[in-house]
């Protein structure tokens, strides 16, 4: 690491130099964010996951930074441009905007009307007019006149001198940062319809005509009127006031009123007109891409994180329905842990006969399977299929609605041919969705979360930055909840703190060809999974009922030690602590304080052994539907009804009320009061209350409301 960057870093987010120090060293060394996090504390002052991956990606930031200061020293120095005042500007600059205006006047060129003027011999006129000492510009420039070179006229010696004083306004570092704040403070991104584009979109018409300042323009716009661009449907420019922009110009380049600044005046109008507004246009379009995409990403990092902590529903015998009408309803029936069984089609949505055959068959594999919940997609007949199953009288049996969204992507994947390579894509579907309610995590884990359904503009944001921020919610989300090593799948394993798939594969492997693991030291006979991977994984691999208690637990085998001492100190053994609180009490963590292990680790084992791999998550709770509201035409305004949160934009949220069309909470609808932000009011999966407000059929939209009713 530069330590250099410790004190930027450190000022930038408000964490000591030594914990930023900590953390960078941390991650040279190959620890994983959750490890630092969870394992690390007494090192990084018990930061968590989000300050980790800030100092990470501020790190990654300024390497790049570097990486671009060095190349631009190395090419100003080649071509014999650097001086020491030069050298040290490109040490100072602390952005990719300031290095790149200080080597914009060195950068090499294409040929443009300044260096057509520069090679006609016209720069000494141009610095003899950019003094503006007093001079008389067209006496000067007869002594410039050269047929031959092109030059007519004195006033063709002073266009091309204008073209070069242009491009040295455009080039000046001063006038670019002054330019970029100014566009950034009174910019104002302004939408027009393309010409003849106004019944090809439709679905842009808010923006035909519109117009907000930039700096306030909130990321689904933005994405939205870009998206609008490059499809070819709306025209958008982003531009200050042109009079402030002159007026910031005029005060930094003249310097008097004679004829002579009359010229600079007229090579400013030029250099704004066709070269800074341009330039500083496209950096603040740039600017505000990123923004946008850092809000949109964020957004889908929370309903993501909320999507795959929902409350599982344990290990339970389940049968799963992917439903449907004509093509009938695929049934299958999996064991405690998800093992697929059996599967069968039935047909209860069209004659009489295959109804009652549906319930028969129903019944018989309920039976035979010990089914004790059903889970139902939420799709296409899924509430028909579920007042059809709820009316077959099944004791002790859940019927729950399971959102489907991305089942269908999961049943085409290779995971899934790979898993199911005898059954059709609609029997996987139907899994899936039995899994779905068994452990979310698990299941969800072998989807594209781009393919959940939680997102905004997800595909119109930068898809690096996208896939990393994606990648670091379902690492922090499966190594929160931990992971059975003898149960989990291929999928759940690769995002496991130091794995990866080849380690996941290695560790099926062993576990079908030598049994289930029994204890977290057998790891180490995987094949390749070397001291390191064990270092970082086996937190978070749990072993229930091995070798060891501990091993079931989220105390890391390095602290085993540890805990041994304190069970011999109190004569007693390891599972006497974990059963009795009244000898947990008796612990003094400061007796067991080692240069290693502090305070914070020790304070988080008595925790663990409170509750030794109790899962975090919510437990379960069933949710229902409003009967007999199926279908959007069955809604009224003025309705109130039962939902579930499916997706949360920076506009409002969407809720699933029972009808296979989600409705729009927008943000004024969610309270009584102003809200900024509606992830500060709901979250995926939650249930909620709403009101109906407006219903559109031929639309398709259904508009809702969280406001109480007040009494006047």
């Amino acid at each position: 690491m530069e330590f250099t960057h410790a004190s930027k870093i450190a000022q930038e987010l408000g964490i000591s130099e030594s914990q930023i120090q900590a953390v960078s060293v941390l991650l040279d060394e190959g620890a994983t964010i959750p490890f630092i996090a969870r394992y690390r504390k007494e090192a990084t002052g018990s930061l968590n996951e989000v300050e980790v991956s800030s100092i990470r990606d501020r790190l990654g930031q300024l390497k790049e930074l570097d990486i671009r200061r060095e190349t631009i020293l190395k090419s100003l120095e080649k071509h014999g441009h650097l001086t020491n005042e030069l050298k040290a500007a490109v040490f100072a600059a602390e952005s990719m905007a300031i290095l790149d205006d200080l080597y914009l006047p060195f950068r090499p060129k294409r040929r443009t009307k300044a260096t057509i003027a520069v090679e006609k011999g016209l720069e000494p006129l141009a610095k003899i007019i950019f003094e503006q000492a007093g001079v008389d510009p067209y006496a000067e420039a007869a002594n410039y006149v050269d047929p031959g070179k092109s030059i007519d006229s004195a006033e063709d010696a002073i266009t091309g001198a204008g073209h070069i004083i242009a491009e040295w306004i455009n080039e000046n570092p001063q006038a670019r940062d002054r330019l970029r704040r100014l566009f950034m403070e009174k910019g104002k991104i302004r939408s027009t319809v393309a010409s003849g584009m106004e019944s090809k979109g439709v679905k842009y018409k808010d923006y035909f005509d519109w117009e907000e300042p930039v700096a306030k323009a909130p990321s689904h716009r933005i994405l939205a009127m870009r998206r609008g661009e490059r499809e070819d449907i709306l025209n958008l420019t982003i531009a200050p006031p042109e009079e402030d922009a002159i007026a910031i110009l005029d005060h930094l380049f003249v310097k008097g009123d004679g004829k002579d600044s009359k010229q600079v005046k007229l090579a400013i109008r030029d250099s704004y007109k066709r070269l800074l507004s341009r330039a500083i246009e496209t950096e603040i379009r740039l600017a505000s891409k990123e923004s946008a995409d850092a809000k949109a990403i964020k957004i889908f990092e929370d309903n993501l994180r909320q999507l795959l902590l929902a409350p599982p529903l344990g290990a339970k015998r389940v049968m799963g329905i992917d439903p449907g009408f004509r093509t009938g309803c695929k049934i299958v029936c999996l064991d405690r842990q998800g093992k697929f069984l059996h599967h069968e089609t039935i047909y209860p949505h069209l004659t009489e006969k295959q109804t009652r055959e549906a319930a028969q068959m129903v019944k018989i594999l309920c039976q035979k399977y010990q089914i004790e919940a059903i889970a139902i997609g939420n799709g296409t007949a899924g509430r028909e299929t579920g007042d059809f199953v709820k009316g077959l009288g099944l004791e002790k049996v859940h019927v729950v609605l399971v959102n489907e969204s991305g089942a269908s992507v999961y049943s085409s994947s290779a995971i899934a041919r790979e898993e199911f390579p005898d059954l059709d894509l609609t029997i996987r579907g139907a899994v899936s969705i039995g899994r779905r309610l068994m452990d979310p995590l698990s299941e969800l884990v072998k989807i594209d979360p781009k393919s959940i359904g939680v997102g905004q503009y997800q595909h119109d944001v930068d898809q690096t930055s996208l896939k990393q921020a994606l990648d670091d919610v379902v690492i922090s989300c499966v190594n929160h909840v931990g992971v059975d090593v003898n149960q989990a799948s291929i999928q759940l394993l690769t995002y496991v703190s130091g794995l990866g798939l080849q380690l996941a594969k290695n560790i099926v492997a062993f576990r079908d060809e030598n049994g289930p693991f029994r204890s977290r030291m057998d790891f180490k006979k995987v094949p390749r999974l070397g001291p390191k991977a064990f270092e970082q994984s086996a937190g978070f691999l749990r072993i229930n009922r091995g070798r060891n208690p501990l091993d079931e637990s989220a105390v890391h085998p390095e602290s085993y030690p540890v805990v041994d001492a304190m069970a011999r100190d109190l004569k007693c053994k390891v599972t006497d602590l974990m059963a009795d609180e009244t000898l947990r009490k008796k612990i003094d963590i400061l007796r067991y304080v080692t240069d290693r292990i502090g305070i914070p680790t020790l304070s988080d084992i008595l925790n663990e052994l409170s509750k030794p791999g109790r899962d975090p998550r919510d437990s379960f709770s069933a949710f229902a539907f409003a009967d007999g509201i199926k279908e959007i035409k069955d809604l009224k305004p003025g309705m109130k009804l039962p939902g579930i949160i499916t997706n949360v934009t920076a506009f409002g949220a969407f809720a699933d009320i029972g009808v296979h069309q989600d409705g729009l909470i927008h943000i004024s609808e969610m309270a009584n009061r102003y809200v900024k932000n509606p992830a500060d009011i709901v979250k995926v999966n939650q249930k909620v209350t709403v009101t109906v407000i407006g219903v559109d059929i031929d639309r398709g939209r259904i508009s809702l409301s969280m406001k109480k009713v007040t009494s006047s």
